[in-house]
């Protein structure tokens, strides 16, 4: 099963407090929320195609404990499962990242603890699939520096925010990516999609 991630960052690589409410994520003092889904929307119809796109693909899906409650809270609820991301979220199974999470209350929840290397890569030998992480940074920071993830999509959203949270931190793992695809859509937003690819060559005295 091919493991991917699916992120909507800034220009300058923030990830914290994109949804709607302004209010999502407050931590360390973030007061910007919500910029990826301003009044005037900037995902348009081509832009939500591909994210469509992207939920129908998945065959799993695999969360950090934060984004887990934060989706289980939205889309957990809701019936309409005509909705491609409603659809793929509410009938498909998901893992959870977790060392206190006991009660899951998500319905097909599967709560992963102990060695998760040993666990993420069980679930990684199944032959066909996708096992799809959306959001939860500090998992796919982590999923990196394993060598664990097989494919990253980059939703660049047209703004600087200036504070927050980021993908990447400022000293971490180097990676070289190879581009599989890239796209722009006509509100802005912008598609990278890469495969890791082992650690990046420098240039040499």
């Amino acid at each position: 099963m091919k493991l991917t991630t699916t992120t909507q960052v800034s220009v300058d690589g923030v990830m914290q407090g994109n949804g709607g409410a302004s209010d999502e994520d407050r931590r360390n003092g973030f007061e910007r929320g919500g910029w990826a889904r301003p009044p005037k929307p900037l995902f348009d119809n081509e832009a939500m195609t591909f994210v469509h796109e992207v939920y129908q693909r998945a065959d799993a899906f695999l969360f950090g404990r934060r984004t887990y409650e934060l989706f289980a809270g939205y889309w957990g609820v809701r019936e309409d499962l005509e909705d491609p991301i409603v659809g793929a979220l509410n009938t498909q199974p998901k893992y959870v990242v977790s060392t206190t999470l006991t009660e899951p209350r998500w319905a097909n929840t599967t709560v992963l603890s102990g060695d998760l290397a040993a666990a993420i890569g069980e679930l990684k030998t199944k032959p066909t699939g996708e096992l799809q992480v959306h959001g939860s940074g500090v998992l796919t920071r982590w999923l990196l520096e394993n060598d664990l993830v097989d494919e990253m999509n980059l939703l660049i959203v047209p703004v600087v925010v200036g504070q927050g949270a980021r993908l990447f931190p400022d000293t971490g793992p180097d990676i070289a990516l190879d581009l599989v695809d890239s796209r722009a859509f006509p509100k802005g937003i912008t598609i990278q999609v890469y495969r890791p690819a082992g650690r990046p060559q420098y240039a040499t005295d």
